[in-house]
């Protein structure tokens, strides 16, 4: 019994540990802002609040998808060049055909993602071909296929249906739609993964893959879904950054893979798997984004918001080794205190 309740203290620890990286990531965002008021008050204005929470809605909705990959000890690199895909895609959808709801345009823009997010998935998990070389080498292969299928073209907003243009706009008592279906995939997602038996196996898959599959867990199946989520995921956000921007091209997103993949690590979901929330990888997103609009109301050059975007991830990825270690050392100390 001792040693039951040994382990069970080593995770409250270790749960603790990670909360306390996602407040300091809060408390980071709440520095930010106030500095950045202090020097320029329009920061604070109702337009600059909500351009910044439009903008950091798909970044985060990304970074939800991506957490269910990394927690299972995986990657997805495709994401932004599926983001591009998608959002071309859907306005040559609805391009002379504004009787197309926004719906069945919903619809085909998770379908694509998630027709994506399976073959990932199923190379990773079935064929055990290594995620960084799957989705590095789908990331390559979906721009190709933007390229070809664009011809140089772009879809322009006024080709694009008003009730399309309206998801991005528009809002319900006041709140975005963006924000508010961010959040509500954020919380569903994140429900599922605390409070479901099937949920907490991608943690346990993350933390131990070999345990995992001898406590029973159907690895592959859980990997699978996790892709296919985040696939889904990012189509959703393909539909989304067409109707947040209206004038879209093949190439839209280019480059937010490590945007994506900065905010799920920055946000405390750790690389190595088995650790992190989408809260905290939402915060991460929202970190991100406002560091992005302080540099433009700073005047700063954009270079710096990618080059801040690399340094936070790799002091991200430091502290998670020194938590790991610094768990590891408090487990050891409890099992020879408790004679384990």
């Amino acid at each position: 019994m001792s040693t039951v309740a040994a382990a069970n203290g080593g995770r409250r620890r270790a749960a603790a540990l990670w909360r306390a990286r996602e407040l300091s990531i809060l408390g980071a965002l709440v520095v930010l802002v106030a500095v950045t008021a202090a020097i320029t008050p329009d920061f604070l204005s109702a337009q600059g609040v909500k351009d910044t929470f439009l903008n950091a809605s798909i970044l985060a909705l990304l970074a939800v998808g991506q957490t269910l990959v990394v927690v299972t000890r995986n990657i997805d690199l495709s994401v932004g060049s599926l983001v591009g895909l998608v959002a071309f895609t859907s306005g040559r959808f609805v391009l002379g055909h504004p009787d197309r709801g926004v719906l069945l345009v919903v619809l085909l823009g998770v379908a694509i993602g998630a027709a994506v997010g399976l073959v990932n998935g199923a190379l990773v998990s079935f064929f055990r071909v290594p995620a960084l070389v799957v989705t590095l080498g789908m990331l390559y292969v979906i721009q190709g296929l933007d390229y070809y299928y664009a011809h140089g073209q772009q879809i322009n907003a006024a080709d694009v249906p008003a009730s399309l243009l309206n998801l991005g706009s528009g809002s319900v008592l006041g709140v975005p739609y963006l924000p508010l279906i961010t959040v509500l995939v954020m919380v569903a997602v994140g429900s599922y993964l605390r409070a479901y038996p099937s949920g907490r196996e991608f943690y346990a898959i993350g933390s131990n893959p070999d345990a995992a599959r001898l406590a029973g867990v159907p690895v592959r199946k859980r990997i699978l879904t996790a892709y296919v989520c985040s696939g889904g995921l990012a189509g959703l956000a393909g539909v989304l950054w067409l109707a947040r921007f209206g004038t879209v091209v093949a190439d839209a997103a280019n480059g937010w893979e490590l945007r994506v993949v900065a905010a799920v690590v920055v946000g405390g979901v750790a690389i190595v798997g088995g650790v992190g929330t989408v809260y905290g990888a939402a915060l991460g997103a929202l970190l991100l984004t406002t560091i992005g609009s302080a540099l433009v109301v700073l005047r700063v050059n954009p270079f710096w918001q990618d080059a801040i975007a690399g340094v936070l991830l790799l002091l991200a990825i430091s502290a998670d080794r020194l938590l790991s270690l610094r768990v590891t050392r408090a487990l050891r100390r409890r099992n020879v205190r408790h004679g384990g």
